[in-house]
């Protein structure tokens, strides 16, 4: 038990997630974009924020490498607004994996967040999260077979 208090008192994880996002550089770089120390710091503000908020435990940062690695080819993003947009991005994905009750897996997510992001919503943050997400969240709530669908009725 006391082993598993001291991971959570580690910094050591803390580090091991922000050394993988720094990481992504070498992949982003080819899209003209690159997160700094700061970024990346408020990055994993952002997402411990978003984890206390949501009730989650996540012990790696998986989901913000997946994030970034996903939109980094949007041309909604560019370098001016990465990092805002990865902040925005992190917290509407662990808002709205709640708001979906896990029906959804994560890759499943953050690739129906990516097409409607970069398609319905032009690259705007509030529509896909105001609008779109919400749509489908309720969707799955309500038993709806194509909950990706935001134009339609309960089937």
């Amino acid at each position: 038990m006391n082993e598993i208090i001291n991971l959570f008192g580690s910094n050591a994880l803390e580090k091991q997630v922000f050394n993988d996002i720094v990481k992504c550089n070498e992949f982003t770089i080819e899209y003209g974009l690159t997160l700094h120390e700061e970024d990346v710091k408020e990055i994993l503000k952002t997402r411990n924020v978003a984890l206390e908020k949501s009730g989650r435990i996540e012990f790696n940062g998986q989901i913000m490498n997946k994030i970034i690695r996903r939109f980094c080819d949007s041309t909604y993003i560019s370098q001016y607004n990465y990092s805002d947009t990865i902040n925005e991005l992190v917290e509407i994905f662990y808002n709205y994996k709640n708001e979906t009750l896990d029906y959804i897996s994560d890759d499943e997510l953050i690739e129906i967040m990516k097409e409607y992001f970069d398609n319905y919503c032009q690259g705007s943050l509030e529509l896909l999260e105001g609008k779109v997400l919400y749509k489908i969240a309720d969707n799955i709530r309500n038993g709806v077979k194509d909950y990706t669908n935001i134009d339609s009725e309960k089937d």
